[in-house]
């Protein structure tokens, strides 16, 4: 067997062992070359894509990763819905009302909502259920949040979030678990004053008593939507 081949098996073995990736469902292709790793194929959902692309990157020949990997959409949507729901969840959060709002259409931009541009432009752009947020705005938090708004759209496969932050912020695991009280505190279905985040190198625990599995696995969902976050221990307690 061919170095890259073995490799390509191992990766594929750890990913065959981790059930939170299901590869029975969701098969994943993999191409190993010069040391980069290609991904490709459609998971579950964005724990699964994370986990996958982890995993990945822990073999030790593996010094590169392409992402290829996209996220099975829970309400399919037209390119065309998906950017109209995205930016009007944008629109929507209070926490972004000064930035400016533009979509991106044909590669023209329009004007969704007018701002203050000191607060920031975010342009909104879909291709393939894949979303794609450019511009700036003026702190970490609001990128965060942004990204998560858009995974929230039930129609979406993939978020990049290319927001730059100006001025630029260092980040860090403090500003990594900011940004997660923040979703938790956004998500209706979560209740955020049960929960205690912590974050260490980017790793984020959650620890505390919600009332059902249900919450328990939203509440870790809603961590993996934020930027940044590379692992999630969920170690809430059910009253049920």
């Amino acid at each position: 067997m061919k170095a890259e081949e073995r490799i390509v098996s191992e990766v594929a073995g750890a990913l065959e062992r981790d059930t939170r990736v299901d590869l029975h469902e969701y098969p994943i292709q993999l191409l190993f070359e010069n040391g980069t790793m290609t991904m490709e194929g459609e998971v579950g959902d964005v724990r699964a894509k994370k986990v996958a692309l982890e995993l990945a990157a822990a073999h030790p020949a593996v010094k590169g990763i392409v992402d290829r990997l996209h996220v099975k959409p829970a309400m399919p949507m037209e390119d065309s819905d998906l950017r109209d729901h995205v930016c009007n969840a944008l629109v929507a959060e209070q926490i972004l009302a000064p930035a400016i709002i533009r979509a991106m259409v044909k590669g023209a931009p329009e004007l969704v909502r007018g701002g203050e541009e000191v607060a920031g432009c975010i342009d909104v752009s879909v291709e393939g259920g894949i979303v794609t947020l450019n511009g700036r705005v003026d702190n970490l938090s609001r990128k965060r949040l942004a990204g998560a708004l858009a995974w929230w759209v039930p129609g979406s496969r993939d978020v990049v979030n290319g927001l730059e932050v100006t001025p630029p912020e260092e980040d860090n695991d403090d500003e990594v678990v900011d940004a997660v009280r923040l979703v938790l505190e956004k998500d209706s279905f979560v209740n955020a004053s049960q929960i205690r985040v912590t974050c260490k190198n980017f790793v984020v625990t959650l620890q505390g008593l919600v009332p059902n599995e249900t919450e328990k696995r939203m509440a870790e969902a809603d961590v993996w939507c934020v930027f940044g976050v590379d692992r999630v221990e969920n170690l809430l307690e059910t009253e049920e």
